[in-house]
């Protein structure tokens, strides 16, 4: 943990990285800089400039469902319209430059650019809701750690994007509602088959769960294993979920 960072336990789940007086100050006189072109940023934004997020985001329409590109406007592309998988929303490919920075969120606590994402992604839901290919939720829910992991950490990154994104949104976050019950080894670099293997059973639902429209926040969806999990509890319940993430990678094999 780096010094000047304080850890205050935020309920029995979350852990919010706070800074103290003389790191507000610093941050203040330091330049802002592009941690991509490391060009002195003018605007009010820090972590990306405008230019480098505006290269990094979707140019073109893309599917809700796969994330392939479409040469139309539309929600979904021809083979997901035969069956809609999950909605998820993100500004940005994974592979498309963005994704170091946003791994760095988890990996080196690297908060800088969780604002300018936050906003990016809140345009794209906003834009959607616009054309009427989505419905804006009733709640927020991020994609719980288990507790051992979250004390390892210091913070769960899912839990700090959902918050910002309440705030921006003025849609309630709500804690405690999905918990993950046991302590599962890294996904990464795990096949798609021992993916869905390591998470069979990870998350509970509270039984009075009892909401209609959800969007279950995490900060990338690669294989998209993990919230597929989370959204078959919450569809038990009949519950329409849609997904929220800073940066997406395309469904395999597309």
């Amino acid at each position: 943990m780096p010094r000047g960072l304080t850890l205050e336990l935020n309920n029995e789940k979350d852990f919010i990285i706070k800074k103290t007086p003389w790191t507000r100050w610093l941050a203040a006189i330091l330049p802002n800089r592009c941690l991509m072109c490391h060009q002195q940023i003018e605007s009010s934004n820090r972590g990306v400039c405008s230019v480098c997020l505006h290269a990094c985001r979707y140019q073109t329409p893309i599917c809700l469902g796969c994330g392939v590109e479409i040469p139309v406007l539309m929600a979904f592309c021809g083979h997901c319209m035969a069956s809609p998988p999950l909605i998820v929303i993100s500004p940005c490919s994974y592979h498309q430059g963005l994704g170091h920075w946003i791994g760095q969120i988890k990996y080196q606590a690297q908060f800088a650019v969780i604002d300018v994402l936050v906003d990016a992604l809140v345009q794209r839901i906003l834009y959607l809701e616009s054309l009427g290919f989505i419905q804006l939720p009733q709640v927020l829910i991020a994609v719980p750690l288990h507790k051992k992991r979250l004390q390892q950490r210091g913070f769960n990154q899912a839990w700090l994007i959902a918050q910002a994104l309440a705030k921006r949104l003025d849609i309630p976050l709500i804690d405690n509602v999905l918990l993950r019950v046991i302590e599962t080894q890294p996904q990464a670099g795990l096949s798609g088959k021992l993916r869905r293997k390591n998470l069979k059973g990870a998350f509970t639902l509270s039984t009075d769960f009892n909401w209609q429209r959800v969007a279950l926040i995490d900060d990338v969806v690669t294989t998209g294993t993990t919230v597929d999990e989370i959204a078959k509890l919450l569809q038990q319940k009949h519950t329409q979920v849609q997904v929220w993430c800073l940066a997406r990678a395309e469904a395999p094999g597309k």
